[in-house]
């Protein structure tokens, strides 16, 4: 059986080295180490041998296979080098390139982006701010005092609560009313985006981590036609020419009076279905004339300036325009979710 054996290595190394075909060296493998390979049919016939030549005849097996595996790896990569360094005999240039995968931008930046764009045309500045914001900032410039009841659900994620400036992650973008308004004089028309923070339990519609636009508009003479007026503007920009507009009173702390205003629902044409309860309406955003004493506390006096606000979670809109469910599904880096915008 050794002798055998030994026939099969030196049969099997003497042809092998004489392939220089990636097919036919997978033929010369099936041919000996295959199911019913030389080598393989003498493995299988071990038990058919007494007990002690069954250790020296299997070593024997192994080893042979071991280096005859050895063997066939490089002689593929022989091949493989030589078909390489034939240059244009070898791989064909005229083939066109495999094609580089690109990134594109998240339905959420996209989103922000064209939000952007329609206020853009109304006369908007696009501004931003910080992400880790004071409490000063936060809550009490925006007439939120530290014992108003409006702090309940924002008052969330800080940094530092105890130093003489506590500063926390912002809860809405709305710190950059003030911001803005210390810096500059009336006229000012700003629109502000980012990502905001709040210790939300995450469902299919609330995530602790969002984005929001904020809205501001301050100068001699703006009223609440003005505010309703860019709203619907806004509303036709993004869902259509044929929307309608809905305003219903509704509580802000720095805003007063304060309005949510809904659209006409684009799917069942206002008549009542799934996406809008049943109503035939979609409320998108959250709105308001600038609380007076907003106003006096950048320095503007409120019997000569008036303005509106108004805010929007960017990912609720993203949720409406194309019917989405959760929104969880933007920030699971779900790549079939995200190729689709």
């Amino acid at each position: 059986m050794l002798d055998e054996l030994n026939k099969i290595k030196d049969s099997a190394t003497l042809e092998l080295q004489g392939i220089s075909d990636l097919k036919a060296l997978d033929d010369w493998r099936v041919a000996y180490m295959g199911r019913k390979g030389k080598l393989t049919q003498v493995l299988r016939g071990l038990s058919d041998l007494p007990i002690d030549q069954r250790k020296a005849v299997g070593s024997a097996a192994n080893d042979i296979k071991t280096l005859l595996e050895a063997e066939l790896k490089g002689r593929q990569q022989a091949v493989k080098d030589a078909k390489l360094a034939g240059g244009l005999d070898a791989i064909d240039v005229t083939l066109p390139g495999r094609p580089v995968s690109l990134g594109r931008l998240h339905p959420t930046t996209q989103m922000v982006r064209e939000i952007c764009d329609a206020f853009s045309a109304m006369g908007f500045e696009v501004v931003e701010g910080p992400e880790v914001e004071s409490d000063y900032y936060n809550f009490e410039a925006l007439n939120i005092p530290k014992d108003h009841p409006a702090r309940d659900m924002w008052d969330t994620i800080w940094i530092n609560r105890d130093q003489t400036i506590p500063t926390l992650l912002r809860t809405h973008t709305s710190p950059m009313q003030v911001r803005v308004m210390e810096q500059r004089q009336p006229p000012v028309r700003v629109v502000v985006p980012g990502r905001c923070y709040r210790y939300e339990a995450t469902d299919a519609t609330h995530e602790s981590v969002f984005f929001q636009i904020e809205g501001l508009a301050v100068d001699k003479g703006i009223t609440f036609a003005d505010l309703k007026g860019s709203l619907f503007e806004f509303a036709k920009r993004l869902f259509g020419a044929e929307r309608k507009v809905r305003f219903r009173c509704d509580y802000f702390p720095f805003v007063e009076p304060g309005v949510d205003m809904s659209i006409d629902c684009f799917v069942c044409g206002g008549k009542g279905c799934r996406l809008c309860s049943n109503t035939g309406w979609i409320e998108i955003l959250g709105a308001g004339m600038v609380h007076p004493n907003v106003l006096k506390g950048v320095g503007y006096d409120p019997e000569v300036y008036t303005g509106f606000a108004f805010g929007l979670g960017v990912e609720r809109i993203l949720m409406l325009k194309h019917g989405i469910d959760d929104i969880r599904h933007f920030y699971a880096n779900d790549l079939r979710f995200l190729k689709q915008f």
